[in-house]
């Protein structure tokens, strides 16, 4: 009897102590870039239901209603009113050539391409370039800080949920002063984007077992690669435990 006690004994300081080494282990496998995890976790899985429920059934409606012609004039509409902010971002960067090329494309869309309908810029070999303040701020060396899940609006980081009012307030939707036009106008876009990523669902869905893990590290390295034009800097294993550098931009010497 008193030979089973210590062999259960026994059992129970070893099952302890791979918990307590597991335990370990998942604190130092923490991502660094994600300290407010906990939270992030339930507002994603908040934005998930709510895009379950409300989101999710009218962009099946739209994307089943509208004819593909239709879809693409609303993308390149919608693609050309971002085309005066972006290329503002672009100047703030001091890449003139960029900004005054977007701004170019929103002349020529406005007006040979029947208020941005037709692409006709594109045509022209007139790249298009996405940029707002968020990455302005990143390109001058504003780190990003943690990643951070914001209500509704999805993943950011607390940099760029902190410059979200500038981003809204120099978009050309947002700015416009008529509020059943503007109200119509941003229901229509996201709607639009969400049509766009349907055939996303069923991919994440299938293809990870942590659907957050997944969506968050995809957001920031496309993140990063949009900071640096495609050129991230390199990353240090060593650096914040995460082989990142916090927005820090890589000298020419260095690439």
């Amino acid at each position: 009897m008193k030979k089973n006690i210590t062999s259960k004994f026994a059992q129970a300081l070893v099952l302890g102590g791979a918990v307590v080494a597991l335990a370990g282990c998942t604190a130092r496998l923490a991502n660094p870039d994600d300290p407010l995890e906990s939270y992030n976790r339930a507002m994603f899985a908040f934005n998930e239901k709510v895009d379950e429920v409300a989101v999710q059934p009218v962009a099946r409606a739209y994307d089943k209603v509208a004819p593909l012609p239709v879809r693409t004039g609303v993308g390149n509409f919608f693609g050309n009113v971002g085309d005066v902010w972006i290329g503002g971002n672009n100047l703030l960067q001091g890449k003139f050539t960029d900004g005054l090329g977007d701004l170019l494309r929103f002349a020529l869309n406005s007006t040979v391409g029947i208020f941005g309908v037709f692409d006709v810029a594109s045509e022209l070999n007139l790249p298009k370039h996405d940029e707002d303040f968020g990455q302005t701020l990143g390109w001058w060396g504003v780190g990003e800080g943690a990643y951070f899940v914001a209500p509704f609006f999805g993943p950011r980081t607390i940099r760029d949920a902190l410059v979200l009012p500038v981003d809204l307030y120099g978009d050309s939707v947002w700015g416009i002063g008529d509020v059943p036009t503007r109200n119509s106008l941003t229901a229509l876009r996201f709607v639009h984007a969400r049509a766009a990523l349907l055939g996303i669902d069923k991919t994440l869905e299938e293809g990870t077992l942590d659907k957050y893990a997944y969506a968050r590290d995809f957001y920031l390295q496309q993140r990063r690669y949009r900071v640096f034009d495609g050129n991230p800097p390199l990353e240090d294993p060593d650096l914040n435990g995460a082989g990142r550098q916090d927005g820090q931009r890589v000298k020419p010497d260095a690439q």
